[in-house]
């Protein structure tokens, strides 16, 4: 089964810039890959990804891509091998050149911890 992507959700994807649509298809790919059955929607005016009670959103910016609503307690201990990569408490914000030096699998298990029931 694929997970759709509601016209509002990819009208959002069509539009982020050409250097950070790769960062965001990555992530977007591994969300996907933890969470088969994840729900995407728009909220605060970008995608959301959630999976039962839990919600993740992520936003492409200036700088990347920003991950917000997850909790260092539902990580994998992420934050804690990148705290340069926080910018607040749930909030992550991954740019290119910093997401080329972190694993498909690292990020993997910080989004598995972060959507898990």
């Amino acid at each position: 089964m694929s997970t759709v992507i509601p016209a509002e959700v990819q009208a959002y994807i069509d539009g982020i810039r050409p250097e950070h649509r790769p960062l965001f298809d990555r992530v977007h790919g591994l969300i996907v890959r933890a969470h088969p059955e994840v729900e995407i929607t728009l909220s605060y005016k970008m995608p959301a990804y959630r999976a039962g009670k839990r919600r993740l959103n992520v936003g492409a910016w200036k700088h990347g891509i920003s991950l917000y609503g997850w909790g260092s307690d539902r990580d994998d201990g992420f934050s804690s091998r990148h705290p340069e990569l926080l910018a607040s408490k749930s909030t992550l914000q991954l740019r290119p050149a910093d997401a080329a030096a972190i694993s498909d699998e690292e990020l993997l298990g910080m989004l598995r911890a972060a959507l898990a029931a």
